[in-house]
């Protein structure tokens, strides 16, 4: 089972592993959404949708559909 941003905690910070490009918005890859690069989960939503995110220091939204496809390795504290 591959670990995903969707998979995240709030606080917790991971490495960008991989993503299915056809399916991440290119308006996500210009902010930074990168293999290689950090996101941390800052806040879920009420109802769990959307997930708030730190990546590279650019805070953004993104839904849990699209979280669920971009693979993470957790950092560990």
């Amino acid at each position: 089972m591959k670990t995903t941003i969707a998979n995240l905690k709030k606080g917790q910070k991971a490495i960008i592993k991989d993503f299915d490009a056809d399916i991440i918005p290119l308006k996500l890859l210009e902010m930074g959404c990168l293999p290689g690069n950090m996101v941390e989960l800052l806040q879920i939503a009420p109802f769990g949708d959307p997930l708030y995110l730190d990546i590279n220091g650019s805070h953004l939204a993104i839904r849990i559909e699209t979280a669920q496809e971009i693979e993470v390795d957790i950092l560990k504290k």
